[in-house]
């Protein structure tokens, strides 16, 4: 890794917020949208991301899943990396056991070439979807084996970026291009920068292989806000320098909405609450309109799910949802926020992000 990693990782507080601010997108599909509407409003978002000071952009993989056009989180990223000239752009994350090592290694190479020094390659070991897909991307129904090699697969994937097989070991003549591998060519010249490696995680496992590494390390509080202080204790705790970075960083996905009032909030959640049900219920589809979730049916039982679900989804006025984060951190003690904003509407998503960054005080470019 280059001498500035940490410089890459670490980032920098705008305005009144007590810590950077970041943006998570799952590329959501409303009812009556299409995915080339959805991808147009990562632009959009991407790009007022950069305006207005968030640290980095992350996509996240997901697949079958009707509702969710990220799939293809390097192909998204390109696009984004076209259309954008300063924000961090990343994986939210790229679920390592459905890929080769070398093809991620080569895929991130190709957007570390370019966009240079703005790229991370945020790592995961779930699936990102039911074990029957899970098989089909893998070509294989042994699905614990990929989970359970995870720690190797990314041994290999850091060997891979850095060029750095040992002499005898099968892969040593084996390059991803673009890559290090340039600069030892005749004539070759190669970026000192190549992306940070963050791990992704939802309980103990990924905090503590972070923590060992040295790696920085990403907690799924958007989904699993019962395990985030344990997780995020269990990382520090774990945590050795490396030559990546010398104390721990962690950051944490929250859902959040912000609308101009709060009912609108309460019908923007309410909308995508029961977008989860259908998910946890085998029953995927696109995000349903706030009308049709204010005239749904819950039985008792989806009730209760959407009710705990809303517990954790930081919504309401700009205000609300600025009292909520700082809240949230100082209970944490995260030094970054990745906040996702899910909601049918394209236009209620960047509008959350602009509210947010207007009750931080974030930077006003003209």
């Amino acid at each position: 890794m280059p001498a500035d990693a940490a410089e890459e990782i670490r980032g920098t507080a705008h305005g009144t917020a007590p810590v950077p601010l970041s943006v998570l997108d799952l590329v959501t599909v409303g009812a009556g949208r299409t995915a080339t509407d959805a991808l147009r409003t990562s632009v959009d978002i991407a790009r007022l991301a950069e305006r207005r000071g968030f640290h980095r952009y992350w996509v996240a993989e997901h697949h079958s899943m009707p509702g969710v056009a990220s799939s293809s989180p390097a192909v998204i990223l390109a696009h984004l990396a076209a259309h954008t000239d300063r924000v961090r752009l990343g994986s939210g994350g790229v679920m390592l056991p459905n890929h080769a090592p070398l093809v991620i290694a080569e895929q991130f190479g190709t957007l570390e070439a370019m966009a240079p020094g703005r790229v991370d390659l945020g790592l995961g070991r779930a699936p990102g979807t039911d074990g029957a897909t899970a098989a089909a991307l893998r070509r294989t129904d042994r699905l614990n084996e990929g989970a359970d090699d995870f720690p190797q697969q990314l041994a290999e994937l850091i060997r891979f970026l850095d060029d750095d097989f040992p002499d005898g070991h099968p892969y040593r003549r084996i390059h991803a291009v673009p890559g290090p591998v340039q600069a030892t060519s005749p004539g070759g010249v190669q970026s000192p920068h190549r992306p940070p490696v963050w791990l992704l995680g939802s309980s103990g496992f990924s905090a503590r292989l972070a923590g060992t590494l040295g790696l920085p390390f990403a907690f799924a509080h958007h989904f699993s806000a019962q395990n985030t202080v344990p997780a995020l204790d269990l990382y520090r705790e774990s945590f050795r320098p490396s030559a990546v970075l010398d104390a721990p960083y962690a950051l944490i996905g929250v859902s959040a909405l912000a609308t101009d009032d709060e009912k609108e909030a309460r019908r923007q959640v309410l909308a995508a609450a029961l977008n989860m049900v259908r998910l946890r219920t085998g029953r995927p589809g696109l995000v349903p309109t706030p009308e049709e979730a204010e005239a749904y049916d819950f039985s008792p039982m989806e009730e209760e799910f959407v009710a705990s679900w809303n517990s954790n989804v930081i919504h309401g006025t700009a205000d609300e949802v600025r009292s909520g984060l700082d809240d949230l951190q100082k209970r944490t003690g995260a030094d970054e926020l990745m906040l996702t904003a899910n909601a049918h509407g394209g236009d209620v998503r960047l509008r959350s992000y602009e509210l947010i960054a207007d009750a931080y005080g974030l930077p006003t470019p003209a």
